[in-house]
């Protein structure tokens, strides 16, 4: 298995050494028999720091300026396919994966898609009302059903067959799940695929992750004041 993992980037200087160290300590992690890993970082627009941080890391990059995570997204990926990557493991540039992610991915094969869970860095930024909510309504279980593009990962086959991520500026990660539903691939939702990912409440898309704790912590709010 020739492994790849792809990471898009739009000013996250902050946080992309912690996300690069991550990774090589999962790649660390993984059996003889996965021979190759690579890893990807596309810098979307980015006028901070990053570049600098993603070559002091010796990591692969490529920029763009698309302004768009599912269009930068599918320029990584298919540029890891062209590499000959026959697995591809996608996650953020504002996320630290865990030490097994890779590892555990592999032991799910065979699989054309594996959806993996969250877990919150620092619940600072939310209210305990908001942490308790989330906490109610999240999956951390096997058969989950939650959607991350900062934790999914797929067969280059299933990828193409699906059509590979959209150039949206959000869901993109959604559409791809839902297209390869449709077309009955295998698919292991999967808890044992973790990552930790950033609560910041400032979304740098229109409707991702930070935007879902955005709105949750708004409606803990106003719910406090009725």
């Amino acid at each position: 298995m020739r492994m790849a993992v792809v990471v898009p980037a739009y000013n996250e200087a902050e946080t992309l050494g912690a996300c690069l160290a991550a990774i090589q300590q999962a790649i660390a992690q993984l059996p003889p028999v996965v021979s190759e890993v690579k890893v990807l970082v596309v810098l979307d627009s980015c006028d901070d720091q990053s570049v600098e941080i993603v070559q002091q890391a010796g990591i692969d990059y490529l920029c763009c300026e698309v302004r768009c995570v599912g269009k930068a997204r599918d320029l990584g990926v298919r540029a890891m396919i062209a590499k000959g990557a026959d697995w591809i493991a996608c996650t953020d540039a504002d996320t630290q994966v865990d030490a097994k992610w890779l590892s555990a991915q592999y032991a799910h094969q065979p699989a054309a898609l594996i959806c993996g869970v969250v877990e919150i860095k620092d619940w600072s930024p939310l209210s305990a009302a908001a942490r308790q909510k989330y906490l109610r309504h999240y999956q951390d279980k096997m058969d989950h059903r939650h959607v991350h593009g900062a934790n999914l990962s797929f067969s280059a086959a299933a990828y193409l067959k699906a059509g590979g991520f959209q150039a949206s500026s959000c869901h993109e990660d959604v559409q791809l799940v839902e297209q390869m539903q449709c077309l009955n691939l295998p698919i292991v939702w999967s808890n044992q695929v973790r990552v930790t990912t950033s609560s910041r409440l400032d979304s740098r898309v229109s409707d991702g992750f930070a935007a879902y704790l955005n709105r949750l912590e708004q409606a803990c709010r106003a719910a406090s004041e009725v």
